[in-house]
C-alpha cells in the first residue's frame, strides 16, 4: 500500500537539509560576486567622500597652508577611483571563472599595492594632523 499524497510536492528551500543542486550554488556564487562588486563600489565612493572632506572642506575651515590637505585629498580620490575601476575588472574575472567552473584568486600584487597606498595615506594624514597642532 502506498502512502497517500496530500498534494503536489512542495519546492525545496536552500538550506532545508535537502540536496543542493549545482545551479543553486552557481546562482548564489554569482549573487555573492554581485554583492562584492557593490562593496568595492561603496569603498571607492567612501574614499571619494574622504577626498572631498580632506581636500576641500577641511582647508576651507582651517587657516594656514592648504597644500597638505590637497595632497591627502588627491591621494584618497586616486584610491577611490582605483577601487571603482578594479570593481569592474574583478567582477568580470570572477564571472568568467564561475562560467568555467574555476576560481579567480585575488591578485596578490594588487592587494599589496592597496595596502601600501592605505598605509602611506594614513601616515600622511597623521603627519598633517601632527604638523597642524
Amino acid at each position: 500500500m502506498q502512502p497517500m499524497s496530500s498534494g503536489p510536492e512542495e519546492p525545496r528551500v536552500p538550506g532545508d537539509g535537502g540536496v543542493e543542486h549545482a545551479g543553486d550554488a552557481t546562482r548564489r556564487t554569482r549573487l555573492a560576486n554581485e554583492r562584492t562588486y557593490l562593496a568595492w563600489w561603496r569603498t571607492g565612493l567612501a574614499a571619494l567622500a574622504v577626498s572631498l572632506g580632506a581636500g576641500k572642506l577641511i582647508p576651507a575651515l582651517t587657516p594656514g597652508a592648504q597644500w597638505p590637505y590637497t595632497i591627502v585629498g588627491a591621494g584618497f580620490a586616486l584610491v577611490g577611483v582605483v577601487f571603482i575601476g578594479y570593481a569592474f575588472v574583478r567582477h568580470r574575472s570572477v564571472e568568467r571563472a564561475i562560467s568555467c567552473g574555476e576560481f579567480a584568486p585575488l591578485q596578490e600584487g594588487f592587494i599589496t599595492a592597496l595596502a601600501i597606498a592605505g598605509v602611506l595615506l594614513g601616515l600622511l594624514v597623521l603627519a598633517v594632523v601632527v604638523a597642524k597642532n
